[in-house]
C-alpha cells in the first residue's frame, strides 16, 4: 500500500491511497483525514485502507490524477523525527573531515540525534538558506514510521512496529556543524527542515527489497541533474531500522507517527570509502563525503558545498526501473525574509 498527503492549504494536508504506479490516487477522509490519523488507528484503518489501495488497481475505487508536486511529505510535521546513523562509513568519513577519529564503540552502538520535525518541506518545495557560507549540503537517505513502541522494546517487537517506509533528504548545514558540537549539545542550527518522498509506502509493498530490516535497492541521488550517487541502501549498513527504533526507544517510548531515519546511506568499495560514479563508482549521497575523499587525495576539497540555483534530486527505482517513492527534487533558495 502507498500513501501521501496532498497539499490543501492546512498545516497537515489530506491523506491519500496512491496506485502501485503512482499516477492515480484516492481521497480517504470518511476512513482517515491525515496519515497521522491512520497511524493512531492502524489496526482499525489499515485494512479499510488497503481496500481501497485494491479498488486503484483494479477501476473500481473513485479516482484522481496523482501529481508528485502537489504533494507534501507523507507526514507534514510529526511527534517525533530521530535519526540515526546506521552507515559507519559516512559516519567515519565526516568524523575524519572535522579531524576526529571513529571510536571504536561506534560500530556497537548507533548514533542518533533528535532532529526538528515541526516544520518538514514537501518533496518539491525549495531548501532555503540565508546564506551559502552555512555549507548547505543534501543527504540522501531512508526513513520508517513507526505505530506505538514501548520502552525498552525488543528489536523483535521495533521490527514489527514498523508501518511505512519512505526517502529522505536530511539537509544539513555543514559550516555550522563543527562550532555546534564544539558546545558538547548537539545539532540544531546546522539540521534544518527536512523534506520526504511524496509516498510513503508498507513495508509487504516493497517484497524482497525489504529483508532484516533493510532495504536492497541502489538510492538514486543527482546533484544539478547528473548522476551523483547510487549507493546500494541494502550494503554497509551496520545497524538495520529493527536495532535503530529499539535503540530510540530505549528509555523512552515512542508514540504511533516517530519517523527513524538511516542517515546517510553510503558504501564502501574495493575496502576504499568510495570512488564517484564518472569513475566507475557508486558515488555518494551527500557533498561532504566527496569532499573528504578529496581531502585524503589531494590535500584539500576541491567540490564545493550547493550554491543557490543548485538542485538535487532523491529516488529509488524496483528492479523493472519503476520509481518506488516518487521523487525529492529540490532547488537551493536563498532567504530573504
Amino acid at each position: 500500500m502507498k500513501l501521501a498527503t496532498l497539499k490543501n492549504g492546512t498545516r497537515d494536508g489530506v491523506l491519500v491511497v496512491v496506485s502501485k504506479d503512482l499516477t492515480q490516487c484516492s481521497t480517504v477522509g470518511h476512513i482517515a483525514p491525515t496519515l497521522q490519523a491512520a497511524l493512531d488507528n492502524w489496526e482499525h484503518v489499515a485494512p479499510r485502507l488497503e481496500r481501497v489501495a485494491a479498488g486503484l488497481e483494479t477501476g473500481s475505487q473513485p479516482i484522481q490524477r496523482f501529481h508528485e508536486h502537489e504533494a507534501h511529505s507523507p507526514l507534514p510535521r510529526a511527534y517525533q523525527w530521530a535519526d540515526g546513523s546506521a552507515y559507519v562509513n559516512h559516519v567515519e568519513l565526516v568524523r575524519k573531515a572535522r579531524g576526529a577519529e571513529i571510536p571504536e564503540s561506534f560500530w556497537t552502538d548507533p548514533l542518533m540525534y533528535q532532529g526538528g520535525s515541526d516544520a518538514f518541506l514537501g518533496p518539491r518545495d525549495p531548501i532555503v538558506v540565508a546564506d551559502e557560507a552555512f555549507g548547505i549540503d543534501m543527504e540522501g537517505e531512508v526513513a520508517v514510521i513507526v505505530d506505538d513502541v514501548a520502552m525498552g522494546a525488543s528489536e523483535e517487537e521495533c521490527a514489527n512496529a514498523i508501518r511505512m517506509v519512505m526517502l529522505v533528504n536530511d539537509v544539513s548545514l555543514r559550516g555550522l556543524i563543527p562550532a555546534e558540537l564544539a558546545k558538547g549539545f548537539g545539532f540544531f542550527q546546522s539540521k534544518p527542515s527536512s523534506a520526504f518522498s511524496p509516498v510513503a509506502v508498507t513495508p509487504d509493498e516493497l517484497g524482497e527489497a525489504w529483508n532484516d530490516g533493510k532495504l536492497n535497492l541502489p538510492l538514486m541521488v543527482d546533484y544539478n541533474g547528473e548522476p551523483f550517487g547510487r549507493a546500494e541502501a541494502g550494503v554497509d549498513m551496520t545497524f538495520n531500522f529493527s536495532r535503530l527504533v529499539a535503540h530510540a526507544a530505549k528509555t523512552r517510548p515512542l508514540c504511533a507517527g516517530a519517523i527513524i531515519g538511516s542517515g546517510t546511506v553510503s558504501n564502501k568499495q574495493d575496502g576504499e570509502p568510495g570512488k564517484p560514479i564518472s569513475q566507475g563508482g557508486l558515488g555518494y549521497s551527500c557533498i561532504a563525503e566527496i569532499r573528504m575523499i578529496e581531502t585524503i587525495n589531494d590535500g584539500k576539497p576541491a567540490t564545493s558545498f550547493m550554491k543557490f540555483g543548485d538542485t538535487v534530486r532523491i529516488e529509488m527505482k524496483d528492479k523493472d526501473g519503476k520509481s518506488i517513492f516518487g521523487a525529492i527534487e529540490q532547488v537551493v533558495e536563498k532567504h530573504n525574509g
